[in-house]
């Protein structure tokens, strides 16, 4: 192994890894008045397009871990912003819902969220911007299974498949127990 770390900015998994803490960083800059983060949005928007959702059905509409899905409706809920309801069928099971003070801030912070998506891409030219946006969306889709948490849509939006790229997903390959994460 090398002690050359001058490697890392040629690196692809490096430069994503940086490119999420620019645009963390870049939300939570503009959504600052609202005490609110990326990954709390994120489910607020999912619970809010989908009343009456469990928690494994948020998991897998924004493609997030298990362990940290209860630390953040745990925190949606302290701040009034959802409200578990114990299952019909399964008591155990609860339903999530977003309350009126929810859909409030999802209004209130959609500026903020759109000025985020505007600076990170903001560098590139304009005629990169969709090109970039292109490439990421293939990667991600493609790369999807690998994921601890791959995303897994309720309603799979059918396209028709392009030449030479699969629609089947990646079949996972086992890895490691990844290492725990601090709760978002």
């Amino acid at each position: 192994m090398s002690d050359d770390d001058s490697r890392l900015p040629d690196m692809p998994g490096h430069l994503i890894r940086r490119l999420q803490q620019i645009a963390h960083a870049l939300f939570l800059e503009q959504a600052r008045s609202f005490d609110f983060t990326p990954v709390q949005y994120a489910a607020l928007v999912a619970i809010g397009n989908q009343p009456g959702l469990d928690q494994t059905t948020l998991c897998n509409a924004i493609a997030l871990d298990r362990s940290t899905i209860g630390d953040v409706v745990g925190r949606l809920e302290k701040k009034g912003l959802i409200r578990r309801v114990n299952g019909a069928a399964d008591r155990r099971t609860k339903s999530l819902h977003i309350t009126a003070p929810g859909s409030r801030l999802i209004r209130d912070i959609e500026p903020a969220v759109q000025a985020t998506q505007r600076l990170i891409l903001a560098p590139l030219k304009p005629s990169e911007r969709s090109v970039f946006m292109q490439m990421l969306k293939r990667l991600v889709h493609l790369n999807n299974e690998h994921s601890r948490a791959p995303l897994r849509p309720s309603k799979q939006r059918s396209r028709p498949a392009r030449e030479g790229v699969s629609t089947a997903p990646a079949r996972r390959q086992s890895r490691p127990q990844a290492a725990r994460r601090a709760p978002r």
